[in-house]
């Protein structure tokens, strides 16, 4: 006799704490792209009436998803006890986009709104590509060293959000260090604030009142905050479309970016839903990367510029018992907030360099997973695909006179910097295979970096045959070099059979 269906709830009391965590770490992300954006001077009529608008409507769309997923996956096993995927913008991409799209493409163009339309574009292109990484992206995550994706993401780190926002730390010194006091007592040292409060909202509770009180901030930013509030629709528009011919005649540099952080963000929603297995929902990783993929694309097509995935916090919620009715609350509070301007407001209130301290501790927080997640015989190559980011950062502040500005430093800044993110994954690539002693596949990742710099994807200002001959020829010496250490390993290994192979990847390399 088969068993009864069990009722699976729209919500029930265990999604209320699940629904404040998730809320806590989504507010956060809308503030600091309210903050961040005003700050790089986007105007409020983009941030306010487009960008956060998008964002929201992403939000709304893969929540509520994933709560009829949710729904679907309780019918299936029969069972009341399925906890529905987090879901949100990705705050390691977020940053990423930030800093890596929006502010380059600001600084090169001069226009806020060109800004803004070729960030949308790049937002689209990312959630096409991540849906596409359904199909593939375990053979990507196979291929890829992890120590080189997240070394170059490292890269972006260090210099557009650690280093870029320790200098807006310091604009208000007093107000600033403090804040940036308690990050460091209470994010990295994991000291409990008074009453219990979560760190960052301390912190930022008492690095605005400190602000006001001291004059550091104006009272006249407490009353302007409250004209922000208003109604902001949330409507589709055509940005997208027009900063797609922007991205391929002028901005083609941005894809550098978009690519590699698009690889790292699918394939952490496909850990992130292993790990959801792992607690006892399974969920099709597949179907779960096209669904980020198409939230990303609606978020795009109303304004959005910042890419969707699955949260680890899903895990969390799981373990508080929650299901479905958390996802569904989250999507609509967001969209409700975003409409009627309220995270608009808290913006307007909060000084930038209390907010800085917060992305200070996020990238020194992503360098350090960059390390933590690797074997430290791989920290070299960790390492070195972080420096290429150097040269973009410093090309991005002179704009197009970087050429003229740094000739006297070095000629190799301007070439280093244009494709940045390429040349970060495939050298550090390099450098993974050449510790594990893979020659031939060193020798292929040299290969492939000849064949971007032939095109133009990196070391050249646009799309070119031949655009970069000198690096193309340095590239394939490099390889060759791998080659030959290739084949002199075959010949001495051929005689002594398979006893001479180098140690697997996971294994310590041996003593000297």
């Amino acid at each position: 006799m088969a068993a009864s269906p069990v009722h699976y709830p729209w919500y029930k009391k265990e999604d209320t704490d699940a629904f404040f965590a998730l809320f806590q770490n989504n507010i956060a992300n809308f503030v600091i792209i309210a903050i961040s954006m005003l700050g790089m001077g986007f105007p409020a009529s983009i941030v306010f009436g487009q960008v956060l608008p998008g964002a929201a409507v992403a939000v709304m769309v893969g929540n509520f998803y994933y709560a009829w997923s949710a729904a679907r996956l309780a019918r299936k096993e029969n069972r009341a006890d399925v906890t529905a995927l987090s879901y949100g913008i990705s705050t390691p991409v977020m940053f990423v986009f930030l800093f890596g799209v929006l502010l380059p493409a600001k600084q090169l163009t001069g226009d806020a709104e060109l800004a803004w339309k070729v960030a949308v574009a790049a937002c689209f292109i990312s959630g096409a590509i991540e849906a596409a990484v359904s199909l593939v992206g375990r053979w990507v995550q196979y291929h890829l060293p992890r120590a080189a994706m997240l070394g170059a993401v490292a890269g972006v780190a260090l210099t557009f959000i650690a280093g870029e926002m320790l200098f807006k730390t310091l604009e208000m010194p007093v107000i600033g260090l403090l804040v940036l006091a308690i990050i460091i007592v209470g994010l990295v040292a994991r000291v409990s604030m008074p009453f219990r409060l979560p760190t960052s909202l301390f912190a930022i509770v008492i690095g605005t009142a400190m602000a006001y009180l001291i004059g550091d901030a104006g009272s006249e930013r407490f009353s302007d905050a409250f004209t922000h509030l208003g109604f902001y629709p949330l409507l589709p528009n055509l940005a997208w479309f027009e900063g797609l011919g922007l991205l391929f005649t002028g901005m083609l540099a941005v894809l550098t970016v978009v690519l590699p952080i698009t690889l790292y963000n699918a394939i952490e929603t496909m850990n992130n839903v292993e790990a959801m297995e792992a607690a006892g929902d399974k969920y099709d990783v597949r179907e779960c990367q096209a669904v980020d993929g198409a939230g990303t694309m609606i978020g795009a097509l109303f304004g959005g510029v910042f890419p969707t995935t699955v949260y680890i916090a899903t895990v969390g919620a799981k373990w508080m018992g929650a299901g479905r009715g958390y996802s569904i609350l989250n999507g609509a509070v967001y969209a409700l907030a975003t409409m009627f301007g309220l995270i608009a407001a808290l913006a307007a209130i909060i000084p930038v360099s209390v907010v800085a301290p917060i992305l200070v501790f996020v990238g020194m927080s992503m360098i350090a997973t960059a390390f933590q997640s690797n074997d430290t015989r791989y920290y070299p190559a960790v390492a070195l695909a972080m420096l290429p980011y150097f040269a973009n950062y410093v090309m991005t502040r002179f704009n197009r006179g970087a050429g003229e500005v740094v000739a006297d430093i070095s000629g190799g800044i301007v070439a280093m910097g244009q494709g940045a993110m390429f040349m970060a994954i495939f050298i550090g690539a390099m450098t993974v295979s050449v510790i594990d002693h893979q020659f031939r596949r060193a020798a292929i990742f040299a290969g492939v970096a000849a064949g971007f710099s032939f095109v133009g994807l990196m070391h050249a200002p646009e799309l070119a045959l031949n655009a970069a001959w000198d690096f193309t020829l340095g590239y394939m010496v490099m390889g060759a070099l791998f080659l030959y250490f290739a084949w002199q390993q075959e010949k001495l290994a051929a005689p002594h059979g398979s006893s001479s192979r180098p140690a697997p990847a996971t294994q310590p390399p041996p003593a000297d």
